[in-house]
């Protein structure tokens, strides 16, 4: 039986953050299913059946660490890539960071989140009009500040960002320093 699913919000998913190489595989596996596997399943199944009617919207939740390579979050970054890829190539939207259980999960300290309220109110008012959307000022900020800098200086950046979220784990450990 098909129900009649207007908006997919693929929003499911976890992250981990730590050396990559200190990381538990069996978790990183999980992840990489959750955060890749399911997300790419659910948007062909639901894209679909929004295309033969001809109406829907499908929303995939992206991160602002997808968009480059960061230190002690290797492996959640690149799932977040992927999710920022698809969503490009497939003009839909891909919100940043919300306040959930997304920090605890991943052992995280993430204090700036955005509200579920912010990210769903613009989201919803860029569905159609934008393919990516980057929720809250200290978003927008730090995404325009980011933008114009090369690759291998924003995941310095990024780096410094994850650091200070992941404190609380080896601060002397990164995946640069000692994997």
């Amino acid at each position: 039986m098909k129900h009649d699913v207007g908006l997919l919000v693929a929003a499911a998913g976890f992250g981990t953050s730590g050396p990559f190489l200190r990381a538990d595989l069996t978790s990183e596996r999980a992840m990489l299913a959750t955060n890749c596997s399911a997300v790419v399943q659910q948007t062909h199944v639901f894209g679909q059946r929004f295309a033969e009617r001809g109406r829907g919207g499908i929303v995939l939740f992206g991160s602002l660490v997808g968009w480059q390579g960061v230190p002690n979050s290797a492996h959640y970054a690149a799932t977040k890539a992927y999710v920022q890829t698809l969503a490009e190539g497939i003009h839909v939207s891909a919100p940043g960071p919300v306040k959930s259980g997304f920090g605890a999960r991943a052992n995280m300290r993430m204090g700036a989140a955005s509200t579920p309220e912010t990210v769903a109110r613009e989201t919803l008012a860029a569905l159609g009009r934008r393919g990516t959307v980057v929720p809250g000022l200290l978003r927008k900020f730090l995404t325009a500040s980011l933008a114009p800098l090369p690759r291998s200086l924003r995941t310095r950046v990024m780096g410094g960002v994850m650091r200070g979220m992941t404190a609380h784990h080896d601060p002397v450990v990164t995946d640069r320093s000692r994997a």
